[in-house]
């Protein structure tokens, strides 16, 4: 299986990880050795109620029953989708009511876009230094990274950057400014949370402005700071919310919720000015709508603040600069790159999955699935300080 894996499947790094996976239940993944490994990363953020949580497979299992895929998005009413497009208008301030559902979280920053320039008809966007919104050519675009961006170069025009927490910065959105994008939380740049009210500063300047606030929630949403929507730590509000990753509960999904107003522009002049076959999937929706279900109507989103401060306590090292981020989007910073790599590489010899992040290389991410128990993140975190204790 191994050789046919780079034989046949396109990589993404000369040297993936290449664990040969069996099956995964819970906070555990197995591999074919039938080794168990404690999963912090879940699925990078995604895996919201772990892995085959029973909730999530019967609403699967029960929707398969019915149908799948039966017309392209938007076209036929199908309940699964409705119903998570409402119970997201729920749980969302005014007037974010109206939700495009896709297929990832870069399809959905691409939405995002789109809407902006079409219903401002202003062409340019601003985004963060070190952000990361996604691979595809209207993401990509949005990344300061150069090394990264110029082997596919030329991206979409009329792009800026501005420093993330840094007020001054705020002055550049003007009235020629479509929109400003931002992560609420910056994942790869090391989980840097906002700081003195800057999420609110940027949405006052661009209600100012007239631009667009949009607000990439792909990674902090549905549940992991302890919130909903990470925004909510912020005294903030966005004018287009971006979601995924977490909200299918491990199968693929984004969507962008906008007021109802400002999405109308997708549907005339042009017609289908954003369309998408598989959006809105029915058996993904149905997933969707039990984990979203299961976050809000649990214990699991405050629960997830109390976790953070028993990671915290039990990852006091020497060797542990700083733990940014909040709830359970945790970033471990260590002292340089050598020792990220070996933590993540020895853990893993350990039965422990930790991962990296995309932009800081001396960070270690501590994503686990919001179901997992104490016991586990001792265990995890002991794991963690035995490797660190060797170095």
């Amino acid at each position: 299986m191994q050789d046919d894996f780079f034989k046949y499947q396109a990589q993404t790094t000369p040297h993936p990880l290449a664990m040969e996976i069996s099956h995964a239940k819970g906070s555990y993944i197995y591999d074919t050795g039938g080794k168990a490994y404690l999963d912090f990363v879940a699925g990078v953020s995604a895996c919201t109620l772990g892995h085959s949580h029973s909730k999530v497979l019967n609403a699967v299992k029960t929707q398969l029953d019915k149908y799948m895929h039966v017309m392209v998005y938007g076209e036929y009413i199908q309940k699964p989708a409705v119903e998570l497009s409402k119970l997201l208008a729920k749980h969302l301030p005014e007037p974010l009511e109206t939700t495009y559902l896709v297929n990832s979280g870069t399809e959905a920053i691409e939405g995002a876009i789109k809407l902006a320039r079409r219903y401002t008809g202003r062409s340019e966007i601003i985004a963060a230094k070190n952000a990361y919104h996604g691979n595809t050519m209207g993401s990509l675009s949005l990344m300061d990274y150069e090394e990264r961006k110029q082997p596919f170069l030329p991206l979409i025009p009329d792009i800026k950057h501005i420093e993330f927490n840094v007020e001054n910065d705020v002055t550049k959105i003007t009235e020629k400014t479509a929109a400003v994008v931002l992560e609420t939380i910056q994942g790869g740049a090391g989980f840097i949370e906002p700081t003195n009210n800057y999420l609110q500063k940027v949405q006052q300047r661009c209600n100012d402005v007239g631009a667009v606030f949009i607000l990439d929630e792909i990674q902090p949403g549905i549940g992991r700071t302890g919130k909903l929507f990470g925004f909510e730590n912020y005294n903030c509000k966005p004018d287009i919310v971006v979601t995924g990753k977490g909200l299918g509960g491990g199968l693929p999904i984004g969507a962008f919720t906008a007021s109802k107003e400002m999405m109308y522009c997708l549907s005339d002049n042009p017609k289908l000015g954003h369309i998408t076959t598989f959006g809105g999937h029915p058996v993904i929706a149905a997933a969707a709508l039990a984990t979203l279900k299961e976050v809000t109507e649990s214990n699991l989103m405050p629960e997830a603040l109390e976790k953070e401060q028993l990671i915290r306590k039990h990852l006091q090292h020497k060797h542990i600069k700083a733990i940014r981020g909040r709830g359970l989007m945790l970033a471990l910073i260590t002292e340089n790159a050598d020792i990220a790599n070996t933590i993540v590489m020895q853990c893993k010899d350990q039965g422990l999955v930790l991962f990296w992040l995309l932009f800081e290389p001396r960070a270690i991410r501590i994503t686990p699935p919001l179901t997992i128990s104490s016991d586990e993140i001792i265990k995890g975190c002991q794991i963690i300080t035995s490797v660190l204790d060797s170095i």
